[in-house]
């Protein structure tokens, strides 16, 4: 396998430095040695040949050297929102393991989750879609989670490097992720959908809507095949392990105080869109409370080593890319090329459909979930006109697009519930790739049926 890992980013080196020297038509000489570049970061971090935090300072290093972009564009990311989260994060998880919260609330979750492996794998599952609705950070509900999940591994015997420890990790990460891209304010990509669709096209999405023409299939459906696919690939047996012992009353009472701090922030996430405040700002300030050492939450030297600056390198990159994908006006040109190649026809609705979702699962890999609203939205009312469909029946394949990951770097959230688990994301790749494939073959045709009987297109 490793070989065939060399083998592959070998190849994508090369197919790069092709695109860099040739020079495509379509092409200037500076995007194409920016696309050249992106090939060889993407291979990084889809191979694993190296770490993925290499793969970031490699696109750093490269975007800079190079003079493709300026170091204010290239390293923005550190000033985006979704960088704070990954702190407040690894901070709130710090807080909920070092006060022993985590541990108490597992064990009260765990008279109903330790029938088998696979109840305690559906109930994580029914625990994030659940937490979907009331939170809108996938990365907030990972750091509720996650320490619960693990908590309740170790609870039920699934040891630090166990295929069933790393089943519960893989499933909070995509459970708290994924669901959620069927309902409209709790993502960052359907975020940012309706407010490039609502500033450019006029176009605003009702909640009830969405929800209904999403959730049955891409939350529903979708979480049931999650969860065949962590219980395929990492089968376990859970059994009964003495519970830790209780801390004393001081660390009662600190744990009762976190869990009022916790529900507060809680209650400030979930109105976000009545009083208008970022929920990175919300958890930044929710983990100033917990850093401060006089309090206990989060000691220094815990806070020391919770925080994996490795993980925030990684997320950067992510970022990054997105952004000088979009910049540079590579995805302007991938998505157009893309375009042509579809067979778009109006009339023939069920080949409309797969190949805008497609277009979507495509522009995705490049310019990151969150970058494909911004990179297809402008070509909506092209992609309208070619099909026959409604410009929201358009806007909203792009739902199915986003929400449809192959590479786990293409999804932040995921990559950091993975290093809160203290877990490799390499696991990821196999349930990503799978879960694709069943979403292509066997969802997306079921969507489609959907949204005919709902009249959509």
């Amino acid at each position: 396998m490793t070989h065939a890992k060399e083998l592959v980013f070998v190849l994508t080196v090369m197919v790069a430095a092709g695109v860099a020297l040739v020079q495509p038509a379509a092409m200037s000489a500076q995007q194409a040695l920016t696309f050249g570049v992106m090939l060889v970061t993407l291979a990084i971090w889809a191979t694993g040949v190296v770490p993925g935090y290499v793969g970031s300072a490699f696109l750093f290093t490269a975007l800079i050297l190079a003079d493709l972009a300026t170091p204010q564009e290239v390293f923005s990311s550190f000033s985006s929102s979704a960088i704070w989260h990954v702190v407040a994060g690894f901070v709130i998880g710090a807080a909920i393991t070092h006060s022993g919260l985590g541990t108490r609330m597992g064990a009260i979750a765990r008279p109903h989750l330790s029938k088998s492996y696979a109840t305690l794998i559906a109930g994580l599952m029914l625990l994030g879609m659940g937490l979907g609705f009331v939170m809108p950070s996938s990365l907030g509900r990972a750091a509720v989670l996650v320490p619960i999940g693990m908590a309740l591994a170790d609870a039920f015997g699934l040891g630090k490097g166990s295929q069933g420890r790393t089943g519960v990790a893989v499933v909070i990460a995509i459970g708290t992720n994924m669901p959620s891209f069927a309902i409209l304010p709790s993502n960052i990509p359907n975020i940012i959908l309706s407010g490039v669709a609502e500033q450019s096209l006029g176009v605003q999405f009702g909640y009830a809507n969405y929800l209904l023409l999403h959730y049955p299939v891409l939350g529903l459906l979708k979480s049931a095949a999650i969860v065949g696919l962590v219980l395929f690939f990492f089968p376990a047996q859970v059994r009964a392990v003495a519970a830790p012992k209780q801390k004393d009353a001081g660390a009662g009472r600190q744990q009762m105080a976190l869990v009022a701090i916790l529900l507060l922030t809680l209650g400030f996430w979930s109105t976000d869109q009545l009083h208008g405040i970022n929920a990175a700002w919300i958890g930044l300030t929710a983990s100033l409370v917990l850093m401060v050492p006089q309090l206990g939450f989060v000691p220094p030297s815990v806070f020391k080593s919770s925080v994996d600056f490795s993980m925030l390198l990684f997320v950067a990159g992510a970022l990054t890319l997105g952004t000088i994908v979009s910049s540079s006006g590579l995805g302007d040109i991938i998505a157009t090329e893309a375009f042509a190649m579809l067979p778009l026809q109006a009339g023939q609705d069920f080949v409309n459909f797969i190949s805008l979702s497609l277009l979507g699962i495509g522009t995705a890999i490049f310019a990151t979930v969150p970058g494909v609203p911004a990179v297809l939205t402008p070509l909506a009312p092209d992609l309208a006109t070619a099909t026959g469909f409604s410009l929201n029946a358009v806007l909203m394949t792009q739902v199915i697009g986003f929400s449809t990951v192959i590479f786990p770097y293409q999804v932040g959230p995921l990559i950091v519930a993975m290093g809160l688990a203290g877990e490799s994301t390499r696991p990821l790749l196999k349930v990503t790739v799978a879960l694709a494939a069943i979403t292509v073959l066997v969802l997306v045709p079921l969507d489609f049926l959907w949204w005919k009987l709902l009249g959509v297109i």
